[in-house]
């Protein structure tokens, strides 16, 4: 029996419908005791052994966001060229609001990363998976308060490491890009954009054995 009422299920369905990856912002500052309440969040993302390895930097200097933008568009470039003959349509996307968006938030894995064996001793990626966990806590708590957030991934995770004065043995995971948005995308922007569109679910449920498909039911 659930502890939650009908209409406050539905209200987490609907955010996570709701959720996009933004890139477009208005650079209106984000209200600290917001921005408080969503790291908060964050920091409830569930860990492989109770390790929490997520830190976040926010980024206030202007100056160390453009050089951290310089550093995104730096790959953006090498990216577009390794796409090949989609080269061109990648450099037209707008991959990131750094520069425009209230709040910049670095997420990282933590240093000493090798003295959490539990849950790593097979699977040493899950303290990434972990981070990413709270990430995603913070991304479906920005989408309720309204907020914009965008998860930025193009970069040199070892310049940018450099660049914030990050210990040996962390990690720089996402540029996180938080702010208000004149309004949410209807749909994930680079399916509007034509560049790749959802899977089908029932293409990526198997039962059993890989490749034995079943047919889950559909939601109500």
């Amino acid at each position: 029996m659930s502890e939650f009422s009908r209409e406050q299920i539905d209200t987490v369905y609907h955010v996570i419908a709701a959720r996009r990856d933004m890139r477009h912002f208005l650079t209106d500052p984000v209200d600290p005791q917001v921005l408080a309440r969503l790291l908060a969040a964050a920091h409830l993302a569930p860990s492989v052994g109770f390790m929490q390895p997520w830190r976040f930097v926010r980024i206030t200097d202007r100056a160390l966001r453009r050089a951290i933008h310089a550093l995104v568009e730096e790959e953006r470039v090498l990216t577009a060229k390794v796409l090949g003959e989609r080269g061109d349509e990648f450099m037209r996307l707008k991959v990131e609001g750094i520069l425009e968006c209230g709040e910049v938030l670095v997420a990282a894995l933590a240093d000493r990363r090798e003295e959490h064996v539990f849950g790593r001793r097979t699977m040493p990626e899950m303290d990434l998976a972990s981070v990413a966990c709270a990430i995603q806590n913070m991304w479906l708590a920005a989408r309720a308060e309204g907020i914009g957030m965008g998860w930025v991934s193009l970069f040199d995770p070892v310049a940018l490491r450099a660049l914030l004065r990050m210990p040996e043995g962390s990690r720089p995971v996402a540029v996180l890009c938080l702010g208000h948005v004149r309004e949410f995308y209807p749909r994930p922007m680079l399916e509007m954009e034509n560049w790749a569109q959802r899977s089908d679910l029932d293409k990526l449920v198997f039962t059993d054995y890989w490749n034995e498909r079943t047919t889950p039911e559909k939601p109500a």
